[in-house]
Formats: structure tokens, C-alpha cells, sequence
């Protein structure tokens, strides 16, 4: 595993900096979410390495240093977490990943309404079957209302794992009500969240296929380039017409086209002048 891990995140550092080569603007690259993630996911490997290469024993530090090594190794362990941030990478080939993304950041509103809609909704149902269970049946599976508060949210989002269970009649009305409550409230702005959803996704598919027609155009373009430019150098002209105006204020002139005309007669003939068509 430390071999295949090595392999990949050499691959990933490479295409990471190549692409930062390649950037117009560094810091607005460093600035883009999916390049952060990228340094996220890349930098616990490194990190580890400097740390694994020096390691030092407990038994030559003071006391006061087994606490430092528990913080780091803590920090280390948390660096190492952060290597499922691989995954993200995928929202770069994805059009799933992207709409996802795009949703989300569009629908920030909807996302704050059904968080308020959800809180509003537990702070209420808490204190009321705390109130059914333990106050007038005496059971103790609620034992507090902050401890209801993990049941109001399992029932609201319809999850039920079950460790939290009302038993009496009125603990189970409450219970009734938080579930189709939660219904309606994860209904009311899932129907807005799924629109954007759609329109996020028709928005990114036409981008897409604009691209891979702008990129299939421009190889066309660059296969069938040199032919074009060479075609472009001949001018076509159109052929040279000789047009015989006849010159009516010099003498002789009819003359000399009707010789012309009859192929070098003697003057006598001039009584058969060039047929209509030559003028």
C-alpha cells in the first residue's frame, strides 16, 4: 500500500505542478477549491515522510515531551485522514460530482430553510416528549432534553435507529407528530433544491458539448489548415473578353473592321459587314 500510495501521489504532485506551471495567474489558482483540495490531499504524504524519518525515542525526552509527541502524532493521524480527499479529485471528470457542486453552492438558501425549518422543529418536539416519557410515565430512556434532541433528529430526517424509543401513548403521539412534521419540512424545500439540480445539470451538459464541439472544430481546423491556406493563394480571375466598339467618327473605320470580318478581302467586298454579334 505505501508503494501504491507513493505511486499515485508522485502522479498527482507532478500533474499539480505542471498545471500550476501552466497557470496564467498563480494566486487565482491557488485560490480555486478543487486545487486546495488537491494541496490537502497531497501534503499529509509528505508530511508524514518528514515526521517518519526523524523518530526519536520516549525514553530521551523529558516528561513534558511524550505530550508533544501525543499532539503531533494526533496532528499526523489527522493528516493522514485527510487522504480520502482523493475522491474530490474525481468531480474534475465527473458531470455527476460538478452538477452536485453546483447545486450546493446554488442553493445555499434553500439549504439555510431547511436547517432553520429542522431546528425550529427539534427544539420543539424535544422538550415534549421529554416531557410524555419521563415526567408522567417515569421512563428513562429520555433522560434529558439535550438527550432528546439526537431522537427529534433521527425521527425529523425518518433515520430511526431505534436506541431511543417512546413507549407510552402520549410519547408515541409526539413521536407521530415529529415524523410526518419532518416529512413535510425535508419536502417543502427538497422540490427547490431538486429543480436547481436539474437546471444545474442541463447548464453543464450543454457546456460540455459546446466544448466538444469547439474542440473536435479546431482539430478539423488544424488537420485542414495548410490545404485552406494554399487554396487561399490563387485569385480565381475571370477570362479576358474582347469587346469591338465601332468608331463612328473616323473615317474608314467600318472598313477596316469589314476587312477583319472577311478574313482579308479585297476592299470591294465592304458591302458585307461583321454580323451584329461581334459588336
Amino acid at each position: 500500500m505505501f508503494i501504491v500510495e507513493t505511486v499515485c501521489v508522485g502522479w498527482f504532485s507532478l500533474e499539480f505542478l505542471l498545471r500550476f506551471v501552466q497557470a496564467h495567474s498563480k494566486l487565482e489558482f491557488l485560490r480555486g477549491p478543487l486545487n486546495i483540495i488537491d494541496a490537502m490531499a497531497i501534503l499529509p504524504y509528505y508530511v508524514s515522510l518528514i515526521v517518519d524519518e526523524n523518530p526519536t525515542s520516549e525514553h530521551e525526552r523529558p516528561s513534558g515531551g511524550k505530550g508533544y509527541l501525543d499532539k503531533l502524532g494526533l496532528v499526523l493521524r489527522i493528516l493522514r485522514a485527510l487522504r480520502i480527499l482523493y475522491v474530490m479529485r474525481l468531480a474534475r471528470h465527473s458531470l455527476g460530482l460538478q452538477t452536485l457542486g453546483m447545486t450546493v453552492r446554488r442553493s445555499t438558501r434553500e439549504f439555510g430553510l431547511l436547517l432553520l425549518f429542522l431546528c425550529v422543529a427539534v427544539t420543539l418536539f424535544s422538550p415534549l416528549v421529554h416531557l410524555a416519557e419521563s415526567e408522567l410515565t417515569g421512563v428513562q430512556d429520555f433522560s434529558s432534553i439535550p438527550a432528546s434532541y439526537w431522537w427529534a433528529i433521527i425521527s425529523m430526517t425518518t433515520v430511526g435507529y431505534g436506541d431511543m424509543v417512546p413507549r407510552s401513548i402520549p410519547g408515541q403521539v409526539v413521536a407521530l407528530s415529529s415524523i410526518l412534521s419532518g416529512i413535510l419540512i425535508m419536502a417543502f424545500p427538497a422540490t427547490s433544491i431538486f429543480h436547481m439540480f436539474s437546471r444545474s445539470y442541463q447548464e453543464l451538459k450543454q457546456e460540455h458539448d459546446r466544448l466538444f464541439k469547439e474542440e473536435c472544430a479546431a482539430a478539423a481546423a488544424a488537420t485542414t489548415g495548410p490545404e485552406d491556406e494554399q487554396d487561399r493563394g490563387w485569385v480565381a480571375f475571370p477570362p479576358p473578353r474582347l469587346v469591338l466598339t465601332p468608331d463612328t467618327e473616323t473615317p474608314g473605320s467600318f472598313e477596316d473592321l469589314s476587312l477583319l470580318g472577311n478574313g482579308g478581302e479585297t476592299s470591294g467586298n465592304n458591302k458585307h459587314p461583321l454580323p451584329a454579334g461581334a459588336f
